[in-house]
């Protein structure tokens, strides 16, 4: 018989270690681009949390960088 479960047994131990695995492979790169744009790292861990990682990006690429002042000589 089916079980009451819609989703039946998806939620395997395999299931949690691949999304840590992608969730290091998302997160690494978010972090980088954040320290590199002049932005502190831990920004990058916003990019897991669904709308706010649109609204990251957005910030990141229409915002003036904080590495761009310091190296243009504007404040």
């Amino acid at each position: 018989m089916m079980e009451d479960n819609m989703f039946g047994h998806t939620m395997w131990a395999g299931h949690w270690l691949w999304m840590l695995v992608i969730a290091i492979v998302v997160v690494i790169p978010a972090w980088r681009i954040c320290q590199r744009t002049g932005y502190p790292g831990w920004m990058g861990i916003l990019i897991l949390i669904p709308i706010v990682n649109l609204v990251l990006l957005y910030f990141i690429a229409f915002s003036d960088w904080p590495s761009n002042r310091n190296n243009d000589g504007r404040s």
